[in-house]
């Protein structure tokens, strides 16, 4: 056979130059439904274990909520497991209807499609909708779903530094050449919970005849006075031309995303995006349950209030407690260690005081910004929060850390 073990000692050897790093990525099972308090099996085979959970998508809390598992049964008692198809030849129910003029409508957009994901989304939305004679403009720090639609797409590709609205007026200026320009940005940015400045990036478009794509998965549902995501926050919200997200975060948790905006534009999905026409539809009990997260969210905002609440006490705590933070108001919070080895360390070490949360490193993050990425949730209580940056005391404590600050850390554990 062609896998001989000399070619199995090559990839063993990798493995285990991974292992000696410090960068392994152990094995995590959860063994109970997503809440802000889970039971976990780590390492693999070890006795389960009771945390509380600080690293996961789950912003508004409804990964478990009663009334969104409830919704799903019914989705599942009345239109079935899945579709077997895909959605151009038997694979689009009444409900795939309904819940794209459900997300339309809370969007403020004119038509949206529903795809199997948010990467899938970002996957076929450029060159469903972009050619040869049109140029890609991207924040340096788009998602990597973002980064790998644009590669399928035969458009051409420029980049504008992070955030840095000066140098994309230069681009746009340089590319009025191309038939059209599309912007694209993060709304907020995953590792980081930086916002895009859309209303600057919004006058730019209107200047230079530009379109704007944001991908609004980790804002939508919560960022914004009533949650419709970053376009409301800055007060654009007829200022995008698409937005894509996912409803595997805020908007429920499981699974499934979609391409939201301008109905010429959705409608070229419709017709041409590959994964549209080639994944198999968005399964019934998914999208009962999104429906019923859409009314939940539309009816209150006492969830992305409460995550709110939760963010600016953490953030508070946190730093009274001197650990070195990425500034910022949403619930995202890095908590920045530089060190690849010292993220994981640490991140083991919150597991055992009863915190669960993950070590970030390259090439997840650049190198030598290694951190504790903290997910705050509307299900977390006062008392969990307060645990939590305990936690991180105590932890901080340990390796010297409380009350430094970047070239201090790295002038002791190196990048």
């Amino acid at each position: 056979m062609a896998f001989t073990e000399k070619t199995r000692s090559i990839f063993t050897d990798e493995i285990q130059r991974i292992r000696d790093d410090g960068l392994y990525k152990e094995k995590r099972f959860i063994c109970s439904q997503q809440d802000a308090e889970i039971e976990v099996e780590y390492p693999e085979g070890a006795p389960h274990k009771r945390v509380l959970n600080f690293c996961a998508n789950n912003y508004l809390g409804l990964s478990s909520h009663p009334e969104v598992i409830k919704a799903a049964h019914e989705g599942l008692d009345t239109r079935g497991y899945g579709m077997s198809s895909v959605r151009f030849i038997c694979g689009t129910q009444d409900i795939h209807r309904e819940l794209q003029n459900r997300v339309s409508e809370f969007l403020g957009m004119e038509d949206t499609l529903l795809f199997p994901s948010c990467m899938d989304a970002n996957s076929g939305v450029f060159e469903a909708v972009l050619g040869q004679e049109d140029v890609i403009i991207a924040d340096r720090l788009i998602h990597a779903s973002l980064v790998d639609g644009i590669r399928l797409c035969s458009a051409e590709y420029d980049t504008f530094k992070h955030m840095n609205t000066d140098h994309l007026r230069k681009k746009l200026e340089h590319h009025q050449d191309k038939r059209t320009r599309m912007v694209v940005t993060d709304g907020v940015f995953s590792m980081d919970g930086d916002l895009a400045p859309l209303d600057e990036m919004v006058a730019l478009c209107n200047e230079y005849d530009a379109m704007l794509l944001v991908d609004d998965s980790h804002a939508s549902g919560f960022i914004g006075k009533t949650g419709r995501g970053t376009h409301e926050h800055f007060g654009v919200m007829d200022g995008v031309d698409l937005i894509t997200t996912t409803f595997g975060k805020g908007l429920g948790g499981a699974s499934g995303g979609c391409v939201s905006g301008r109905s010429e534009l959705v409608e070229l999905c419709r017709q041409k995006a590959r994964p549209y026409l080639f994944s198999n539809s968005l399964a019934p009990p998914i999208v009962s349950a999104s429906i019923k997260v859409i009314d939940l969210i539309s009816k209150s905002t006492e969830r992305r209030d409460k995550l709110e609440w939760n963010t600016g006490y953490f953030r508070k705590r946190m730093g009274e407690a001197g650990l070195d933070m990425r500034p910022g108001e949403t619930p995202i919070v890095p908590v920045m260690l530089y060190n690849a080895r010292l993220a994981n360390d640490m991140a083991r070490d919150m597991y055992a005081e009863g915190i669960y949360v993950i070590g970030f490193f390259f090439p997840v993050v650049p190198a030598g910004k290694a951190r504790i990425r903290v997910q705050l949730s509307a299900a977390h209580e006062k008392e969990h929060i307060d645990k939590c940056v305990d936690a991180f005391r105590k932890v901080g404590e340990k390796y010297g850390i409380l009350g430094l600050g970047k070239d201090e850390i790295i002038a002791r554990y190196g990048t």
